[in-house]
């Protein structure tokens, strides 16, 4: 049975780049951060072999970004994050869970530090705005909230510093592994960071006013014709295989980030001012009784992972659950994004996994394949 149409309205906002992905015959949408996030253009398998092999470029304007503003800018950040931001520097990004009071998790995004007093936080799918703004407001911080103008395209795949150079210039090379630099596009001012959403490296362009987000699409493309430079998008597979995780696919508000193998992202004892740190302390030292695996999956191409699946002990007995998985090319198995419980953790251990077209045995592994 064939998938139901996604039904466009303005409520699914278009981005400066829809003019282009639809040029580029994009194939398939969802919805994050209520926009428009390409999926698919020719097909996950295709646009997975080109992104290993050649560069693309990809619409993720759906990254919106939160921007703090003002004296309690840095303040404000720390209370949302178990990370330790002291260390940082203007001019770094950070991956920063961003807890509750409970320490469950709302969201993971990059923050972005562009002056003592001036952050952005480029989020996964949830609405966070709303959070930081309550938390700004009933703190009575001296700090601005709001959404800027602001959409990320990012540049990725093994060409794309050639490409990114062929626009910005040979200086665009030394940008560091998350950290960002500030470059000229048509007498504006560009935030171009070393990260993205895919093991493959590349760049992620702040683009900051919509009006040049189509000529900045153009020039890439136009410079990248002999690069085999095509449009493109997160590839499911590929993101799988990197044990990239998907906020609301892989973990949400119930799962604290030891759960969800972001432990080492949380410094508890010094990130002093985290609105989560007391809850997360617990959890640090108990330590939690579910954790991400990494877990191939025997048997042909599985099914589209819609829902959870069941994860069964040997015995039956539900350890816990399937939320992302794939049959990988590179790697002749299904690959798997799994939250099992402690019992059933152990790299090696067999289970049951109930998916949509029948039993199958999957394995638990040591990390992840890329």
């Amino acid at each position: 049975m064939n998938a139901p149409l996604l039904s466009l309205s303005r409520r699914l906002r278009r981005t400066p780049f829809s003019d282009g992905v639809e040029a580029a015959g994009v194939r398939a949408y969802t919805v994050y951060n209520h926009m428009l996030l390409p999926t698919v253009f020719r097909s996950i398998d295709e646009d997975y072999r080109h992104l290993k092999d050649a560069v693309q470029i990809w619409d993720v304007a759906c990254e919106r970004q939160v921007e703090l503003r003002g004296p309690d800018a840095g303040r404000l950040m720390q209370m949302l994050t178990p990370r330790d931001l002291r260390g940082m520097t203007p001019g770094q990004c950070y991956y920063v869970p961003i807890v509750d009071e409970t320490g469950g998790m709302l969201n993971d995004p990059v923050a972005v530090k562009l002056a003592e007093d001036r952050w952005w936080i480029s989020i996964a799918d949830s609405d966070l705005l709303y959070w930081v703004r309550a938390t700004a407001h009933g703190w009575r911080l001296d700090v601005l909230v709001d959404e800027p103008d602001v959409s990320p395209l990012a540049i990725q795949g093994p060409r794309a510093d050639d490409l990114m150079a062929a626009v910005f210039g040979d200086a665009v090379r030394d940008i560091r592994f998350f950290r960002f630099g500030v470059f000229d596009f048509q007498g504006r001012d560009m935030v171009i960071a070393r990260s993205g959403y895919s093991k493959q490296g590349g760049f992620e362009i702040y683009v900051e006013g919509g009006d040049i987000g189509m000529p900045l699409w153009n020039a890439l493309m136009e410079a990248g014709k002999d690069m085999d430079v095509h449009a493109g998008c997160p590839n499911l597979i590929e993101r799988i295989e990197g044990g990239l995780l998907s906020y609301g696919n892989d973990m949400t508000d119930d799962n604290t980030p030891h759960e969800c193998g972001l432990g080492r992202f949380c410094n508890t004892h010094t990130a002093i001012g985290c609105i989560g740190r007391d809850a997360l302390l617990r959890v640090a030292k108990e330590g939690p009784v579910q954790q991400i695996c990494a877990i191939a999956i025997e048997g042909g191409a599985v099914p589209p992972c819609r829902e959870w699946w069941s994860v069964l002990s040997e015995k039956g007995k539900r350890v816990g659950r399937i939320s992302s998985a794939a049959w990988s090319p590179d790697f002749d198995t299904n690959v798997a994004i799994g939250m099992v419980r402690m019992t059933h953790w152990d790299a090696g251990t067999e289970l049951r996994i109930t998916a949509p077209d029948g039993e199958r045995r999957g394995v638990v592994q040591d990390g992840f394949w890329a």
